[in-house]
C-alpha cells in the first residue's frame, strides 16, 4: 500500500468515527486542539499527520490510537480489499 492510500486510509477512519460522533470537523478540531481546515486536510488523505495529532485525534474521537490504523475497527475492510483486488 502507497504512502498516499494509508493516508487517504487513515483519513477515512477518521471521518467515519468523527460521523458516528455526529460531530462537525470545527467540534473535532476543538476536542483536538486542532485547526479546523487541518481536520479537513487529514480526512481527504491530504497531510502526513504526527504522532501528537493522532494521539491528539484519537483522544477527541474517544478512541484507541490503533483503532485509527484498524481497517476493520474503522469499516474500511471492504475499501482495503477492494484496493488490494484491483492492483492483482
Amino acid at each position: 500500500m502507497g504512502r498516499n492510500e494509508i493516508k487517504k486510509f487513515f483519513g477515512a477512519a477518521v471521518r467515519q468515527r468523527r460521523g458516528r460522533l455526529g460531530i462537525s470537523q470545527e467540534e473535532l478540531a476543538g476536542r483536538a486542539g486542532l485547526h479546523r481546515t487541518y481536520i479537513s486536510d487529514v480526512e481527504r488523505g491530504a497531510r502526513n499527520v504526527s504522532l501528537e495529532s493522532i494521539h491528539r485525534l484519537a483522544g477527541a474521537l474517544d478512541m484507541p490510537m490503533s483503532q485509527l490504523f484498524s481497517w476493520h475497527h474503522a469499516g474500511l475492510e471492504h475499501e482495503k480489499e477492494a484496493k488490494v483486488n484491483s492492483h492483482g
